[in-house]
């Protein structure tokens, strides 16, 4: 150690090899420690993240082009077109397109300027597109461009980068108002449905069935999507197509319609509110099925239908679409039906039972009078149905009672739905008893209640479909029938519930459904240009508003009378007249058009005699 180094600075020297080594070892240690997480970084990214992160850079690179299904065609039974599909061309953007900012100043407003579109309506669709999960197809702008868009469109296609124009399917009815409310409307998605078909693969802008045959059967006319798998660079243009997927169309359906009695009873109906329905009454299956006020559902198909159009269609105060042949109205004298079956199966009565009737009667009190206030002298079941003997009818309910009457309104149908396929449209009607009484007006059964519901008034309810069931009854032997509109419907088609009643009920009712239009309130189809025709009609008391009395009108019936193969049904809401009057000629006209078209020459066109239309 030499003089000059002075102790202090020996240990100094020392102090700072000892310090190194501390350092040495630390940073060891740490370098240690880093390489160990970074392996464990590797392992994790690797091994436990790497499917998930592989798929995030797939994701990246690799985008899903959409195809949207065709949707399946409908057709009546004769293979009449009802529904199908055209192609007009859309304008599409890709959901990036607007963020480059200097592509962008210069697309975005030429769009706007072609298509007639806010800028800003333009770039919110952009932005509700981006916010869908995994959405990374093209985002419809403007759907149906006319000529002069295209040609506007391909004029500038050098600037317009990320626009694209490919053709829509969309729904087209080519008849319009007359099937509306049997075929239904498809339109997009509301948020709320979006949100609850989701799962099902719908998409945002797609279309849904809202009601009639495209709601019922939406899983069989929609089809599966498709589309391209195409590969993007970092700016996310397509590069190349990865791979395709066909788009599989939906199911072309074959209806029971026919569409030539269809439109004959549109005709019948005419401007009146209200509903026409034919039916097959061994089967069930209907021949036509038309409500007034209708819709033009092609309305619904437009890109941007009008304000006004949509406000009369939905708004309307006559709810144009509102299917009359599903809503429960009073079925007044048609139900006389049910009142016969309850009398003749109770044991009070027998087939031959003659009773008097009277211009009124009295129960607990009440007045109940006769339709024509003056009584038809001693009658029997099939005169007192021919004559719509109200009295008559009177003590058959009084004398059978309440839970009797109920029993058998219920064995007919009434009080439940029909089985029909629009089943979120199908009112169930309503059957009073005593409970309901009970509870609502806080008052016992009483045999005023039994005779108003004898005639078919008092808080009965029942739709014309199910009035068509009920009518079904005699006319096929005594079977109830499941309405339906598909052919394919083998279930449907071959259910037939026995009502349970006797042979002798039913050739009652058969003899005097035959008698109502022979000889009583319904001559105005006793005429040669049908077959024999049986039915009954029906007069609703009813108030319009204000204390306004407008009656409800009905004829229902069957031909030919010994072998029925159609039955109609007829209604007129708030039409102030009579069932015979009013409704009797609305069917006379579907029937002929029916018997005309399937034995031509058969009956006499010339006009029969049309006289004896009466109120009931």
């Amino acid at each position: 150690m030499s003089l000059l180094q002075s102790p202090l600075a020996s240990n100094n020297k020392q102090s700072r090899t000892v310090g190194r080594g501390v350092q040495s070892i630390f940073l060891i240690v740490f370098t240690l420690l880093m390489t160990n997480g970074i392996l464990a970084r590797l392992v994790y990214l690797q091994i436990v993240q790497g499917p998930t992160l592989r798929e995030r850079a797939e994701s990246n690179r690799i985008r899903l082009l959409h195809k949207q299904p065709e949707r399946g065609n409908i057709f009546d039974h004769n293979g009449k077109l009802l529904a199908t599909t055209r192609y007009p061309h859309s304008v599409y953007l890709w959901p990036m397109a607007h963020k480059n900012k200097d592509s962008w100043s210069r697309v975005g407003p030429r769009l706007s300027q072609i298509l007639h579109i806010p800028l800003d309506e333009i770039e919110k669709k952009l932005e509700e597109a981006k916010k869908e999960p995994n959405y990374s197809g093209l985002v419809r702008i403007k759907r149906d461009l006319s000529l002069d868009e295209i040609t506007a469109l391909k004029e500038y296609e050098t600037e317009l980068d990320n626009v694209e124009i490919h053709t829509d399917a969309v729904r087209y009815y080519p008849h319009g108002k007359e099937f509306a409310h049997v075929l239904g409307y498809t339109r997009e998605l509301t948020p709320e449905q979006l949100q609850q078909k989701r799962d099902e693969g719908y998409r945002l802008r797609d279309v849904i069935g809202q009601m009639g045959v495209e709601k019922a059967y939406e899983d069989l006319l929609r089809g599966e999507w498709g589309g391209q798998q195409l590969e993007v660079d970092g700016s996310g243009r397509p590069l190349r197509i990865l791979g395709q997927k066909q788009a599989k169309a939906g199911e072309d359906l074959r209806l029971t319609l026919d569409a030539d009695l269809q439109m004959a009873a549109a005709k019948a109906l005419g401007d009146r509110n209200g509903t026409i329905i034919a039916m097959n009454p061994h089967n069930g299956a209907i021949l036509a099925m038309v409500s007034h006020p209708t819709f033009d559902p092609n309305v619904f198909s437009k890109p941007k239908a009008s304000q006004k159009e949509l406000e009369e269609i939905l708004l309307g105060a006559n709810h144009p679409l509102l299917n009359r042949a599903l809503r429960a109205y009073p079925p007044a004298s048609t139900f006389k039906i049910v009142t016969t079956t309850a009398g003749l199966e109770s044991g009070e009565f027998s087939p031959d039972t003659i009773l008097p009737t009277y211009g009124y009667l009295n129960f607990g009190g009440t007045r109940f009078n006769e339709w024509n206030h003056a009584g038809f002298g001693p009658l029997g079941f099939a005169r007192a149905i021919a004559m719509s003997s109200d009295t008559f009818f009177y003590q058959v309910g009084a004398r059978v009672g309440g839970p009797t009457l109920i029993e058998w309104t219920r064995k007919y149908g009434f009080g439940k739905k029909t089985g029909f396929e629009f089943t979120s449209e199908e009112s169930k009607g309503f059957v009073p008893d005593e409970a309901w009484k009970r509870k609502v007006w806080k008052m016992p059964w009483t045999v005023g209640d039994s005779v108003n519901m004898s005639i078919g008034q008092g808080a009965l309810l029942a739709t014309p479909l199910q009035v068509g069931v009920m009518f079904a009854v005699p006319a096929n032997g005594g079977y109830r029938v499941q309405p339906h509109l598909l052919e394919d419907n083998k279930q449907a088609k071959s259910w037939r519930e026995p009502v349970n009643m006797k042979a002798s009920t039913v050739r009652v009712l058969r003899d005097g459904l035959r008698k109502v239009v022979s000889e009583g309130t319904g001559k105005a189809l006793n005429v040669p240009t049908l077959p024999p025709v049986a039915g009954k009609t029906g007069t609703a008391e009813a108030w319009l508003r204000h204390g306004v009395k407008a009656n409800h009108a009905w004829f229902g019936g069957y031909a030919p009378a010994d072998k029925p193969e159609i039955l109609v049904v007829a209604f007129a809401e708030h039409s102030g007249g009579g069932g015979g009057s009013v409704a009797g000629p609305m069917a006379l006209q579907v029937m002929e058009s029916y018997f005309h078209k399937k034995y031509p020459g058969k009956y006499n066109k010339l006009q029969g005699n049309n006289s004896g239309n009466h109120r009931p």
